[in-house]
């Protein structure tokens, strides 16, 4: 037996020690919420389910939707919290493809309340991905993850947005918004980001860019927009439970999408996807 490298400095055996899962429980086709309470939401949607848990604010469902085997995985807020999840898939999977389905805060003026934003790349704002890449290291999602995405939004008609996302590592003062007992270093951030055509704020993206392209897995984020930041408007009542809905349709439509993908080139013995294999 090998023996285990003493820096990693956590309890031995195959159940991971923060997300508590162990080889077997996770599907490789992954929904990534923040909310551990989106978790159960989302579980309601599939065909069965196989398995349950929650550890800290890691919850977890693993089941069948519409004929395909999925896992929904919440990350919690932050890209630290993405770190440690990603970290603890990948030591039980083979090579997971993840989709992140969260909220964000929109940029641009024709955006509204409730639209989506399928993120091409991250601008890194946030400092955990500097513990594995230099800084100048793009964080961008896989292509086909874009394009399931995007074929996805199409389908079940959804208003969506297709550009550059800025990963803040904070809501308040990392994200621009005036604290009244706070100072902040850069209240117009989110002017700034406008102007560099940024379509929206979140929390996570570049994260899982960065970490699953280093592992060589596949991943892509949609996020409804929850907060326009040009007008201040929010969604509230039946119009958030819609644009949530909205975003969790989407992410799980294009996990079936990239399934198919996945089976086309098994069929064509390629290892990458082409508009010519169709989906």
């Amino acid at each position: 037996m090998p023996i285990a490298d003493r820096r990693v400095a956590l309890p031995t055996g195959e159940r991971q020690y923060h997300i508590g899962l162990g080889p077997g429980e996770l599907a490789e086709y992954i929904l990534l919420p923040g909310d551990p309470d989106r978790t159960a939401k989302i579980g309601r949607r599939l065909d069965d389910i196989e398995l349950e848990r929650r550890n800290r604010e890691f919850a977890t469902v693993t089941g069948t939707y519409r004929g395909e085997r999925v896992s929904i995985v919440s990350t919690g807020i932050g890209t630290d919290n993405v770190e440690i999840v990603i970290a603890e898939i990948l030591a039980i999977t083979s090579r997971p493809t993840f989709i992140r389905v969260g909220s964000s805060g929109g940029l641009q003026p024709d955006m509204r309340p409730g639209d989506l934003v399928i993120s091409t790349g991250a601008v890194r704002l946030e400092t955990t991905t500097s513990w594995f890449v230099h800084d100048g290291y793009p964080a961008v999602p896989d292509y086909e993850a874009v394009v399931a995405l995007i074929e996805a939004a199409e389908r079940l008609g959804k208003r969506y947005h297709v550009g550059v996302t800025a990963t803040a590592p904070g809501f308040y003062g990392a994200q621009g918004r005036p604290i009244p007992q706070l100072p902040i270093r850069y209240p117009d951030l989110a002017e700034d980001m406008a102007r560099q055509r940024v379509m929206n704020f979140e929390m996570e993206a570049s994260a899982l860019f960065v970490l699953s392209g280093l592992a060589g897995c596949r991943a892509g984020v949609v996020c409804t927009v929850f907060a326009q930041r040009t007008t201040g408007e929010f969604p509230v009542g039946d119009a958030k439970d819609e644009a949530e809905a909205a975003c969790v349709e989407t992410g799980l439509e294009s996990l079936r999408i990239l399934a198919e993908m996945d089976r086309r080139k098994k069929r064509a013995a390629t290892d990458r996807w082409r508009p010519s294999l169709g989906i």
